[in-house]
């Protein structure tokens, strides 16, 4: 039997076009973070992977857009880590 990696799932508020790349806090259960890139053909998602996965200490493999490909509010999933370890290491 093979041990399975936990997986959280994430969702985000997604500003684009911010001044710098940061967290914002949490609305409800969403975490919002402001992205320097633009909405534009994938810059915002791939800069959102590549920020969240440095927040979290893991590689941008374990990142994962599960949806909210063209919308502000995202999901993604976390591999390798549970829903309590993403928000220890985030913060709230």
């Amino acid at each position: 039997m093979v041990a399975q990696l936990p997986k959280a799932l994430l969702k985000l508020h997604v500003i684009p076009r911010g001044s710098r790349n940061e967290v914002t806090g949490w609305r409800g259960d969403a975490l919002c973070i402001k992205i320097t890139a633009p909405p534009v053909e994938g810059a915002a998602n791939a800069a959102i992977v590549k920020f969240v996965a440095d927040k979290l200490g893991v590689r941008k493999s374990q990142v994962e857009l599960v949806s909210g490909d063209k919308s502000r509010e995202k999901t993604l999933r976390i591999i390798g880590l549970s829903d309590a370890e993403v928000r220890a290491r985030i913060g709230g």
